[in-house]
């Protein structure tokens, strides 16, 4: 039997008027109807003294369908240029080259807060009667080129950046923070300057009271912060108590940590069964103990707690609080008022942050392309806006695996869909191929039943 990796088709001439990118095209037309270009164009205002040819906010748009779709570098936009039936007149490379590096210093906070302008409209109905969990964490971004500005080495031994992001818990990004790849995972002024940024993009009912100097009483919607053990310092969790802000950090290995675990040891009337994620079956060994009243946390803000959670040592198991042959340990501090088995769920959870720098990480943020500092900032702000409106179109218009596929599978599945371009009563048809997949998710959100 002779192997073969596809089927028995043959190729036909004769389709000249098929189109790709039908996916991007949608995206755009979202990204349009939210209000997403308009804003871009007014947080980047022309600089010279004529009307510039291209709209600097359908440039940026184009480069987020770009990133969307793949790109990783400003000669990628040829690509929708070859599309002008589903795009229009896109700008060249050097047109976004000039766009980016013009920006200067300020420019990917107005980038980001252009994009707040958009969530504050598609926030308006969720549900706020649950607190508001955000995540924060860095990620290294290497690079090849000691041109950079601000490229540097880093901790795990490679060359490059290590910018901070903060998200919400559902995994849109909502603040990045460039830094150089020499920076300290642990600053604490980064944390707070990037939690104090973040906090500025979220919609006023979300924001109130949480910025610094808010009184307590006018907190609409309660705010908590997770960190990793990057950020396991009183002075960060009394800053973010200073703000209103509820923390879960994880512990760092200390005397005072492993005398509290030692302590609770002979008492096993006090771990209780942790339960698995997703579904709420008991985890087989998992066990979750709160040792407040065993720890000495008298540097850390009143209210604070000290949660434990033990698991059976596998092959592999990463370092663990306490020296145990049957346990690895993992803990964290935290002023938030549930069960240690709800405690242990919430702070688990904040793992799914790593998601959403992978995702960031798919979307363009794994390059650098400029040697500017400022542009390769704007470039890591442009990262984020393209995730933001990818997670709101998913939200919006999309329904089953594709409303949690990643941009990986998003591009596959739907962006560069093909189609056949038809004209009706003045108007431009794209017929879709109605068995596939994407095709119809897009047809429903054409023709909504």
């Amino acid at each position: 039997m002779k192997l073969s990796s596809v089927t028995n088709a043959r190729l036909a001439g004769g389709g000249d008027r098929v189109v790709w990118g039908v996916g991007l095209f949608a995206l755009g037309g979202f990204a349009d109807r939210v209000g997403l270009t308009e804003a871009l164009s007014a947080a980047v205002p022309p600089r010279g003294e004529r009307a510039p040819v291209h709209d600097r906010g359908a440039v940026l748009v184009h480069a987020l369908l770009m990133l969307a779709g793949g790109g990783e570098a400003c000669t990628d936009i040829e690509h929708l240029r070859a599309q002008r039936e589903l795009f229009g007149d896109v700008a060249s490379d050097s047109t976004l080259y000039r766009t980016l590096t013009g920006l200067g210093e300020g420019g990917a906070a107005a980038l980001l807060g252009a994009a707040a302008a958009v969530r504050e409209l598609l926030w308006a109905d969720r549900d706020r009667s649950a607190p508001l969990v955000v995540d924060v964490d860095s990620t290294l971004v290497e690079v090849r080129s000691e041109n950079k500005a601000g490229a540097a080495p880093h901790y795990k031994g490679g060359f490059g950046f290590h910018p901070m992001v903060c998200s919400t818990a559902d995994g849109e990004p909502l603040w990045i923070k460039q830094r150089p790849g020499n920076a300290a995972a642990n600053d604490i002024a980064d944390h707070l300057e990037v939690i104090d940024a973040a906090v500025a993009t979220l919609p006023e009912p979300d924001a109130v009271g949480h910025r610094e100097g808010d009184d307590d009483s006018v907190v609409e919607r309660p705010l908590v912060v997770r960190i990793d053990a990057a950020g396991c310092s009183p002075r960060l969790a009394a800053a973010l108590r200073d703000r209103n802000i509820g923390y879960a950090v994880s512990a760092r290995s200390a005397p005072g940590v492993q005398a509290a675990i030692r302590g609770g040891l002979g008492d096993p009337d006090r771990w209780h069964n942790a339960p698995k994620r997703p579904a709420q079956r008991k985890r087989r060994g998992a066990q979750v103990t709160d040792l407040t009243d065993l720890a000495d946390l008298s540097g850390w803000p009143g209210r604070t707690r000290l949660v434990v959670r033990r698991e059976p040592r596998h092959p592999g198991a990463q370092r663990s609080l306490f020296p145990s042959e049957n346990f690895r340990y993992w803990g964290f501090l935290t002023d938030q008022p549930r069960s240690a088995v709800q405690l242990d769920k919430l702070m688990r959870s904040h793992a799914d942050i790593e998601n959403a720098v992978c995702r960031l990480k798919d979307s363009g943020l794994t390059r650098m392309p400029f040697t500017d500092w400022h542009a390769n900032s704007a470039w890591a702000a442009m990262c984020i806006i393209g995730l933001a409106p990818l997670g709101w179109f998913q939200n919006a218009c999309l329904t089953g695996a594709l409303r949690r596929a990643a941009p990986k599978r998003l591009r596959w599945q739907l962006w560069h869909l093909p189609a056949l371009m038809c004209h009706s009563a003045r108007r431009v048809l794209l017929r879709l191929p109605e068995q596939h997949p994407g095709a119809k998710a897009l047809l429903a959100i054409a023709h909504p039943r």
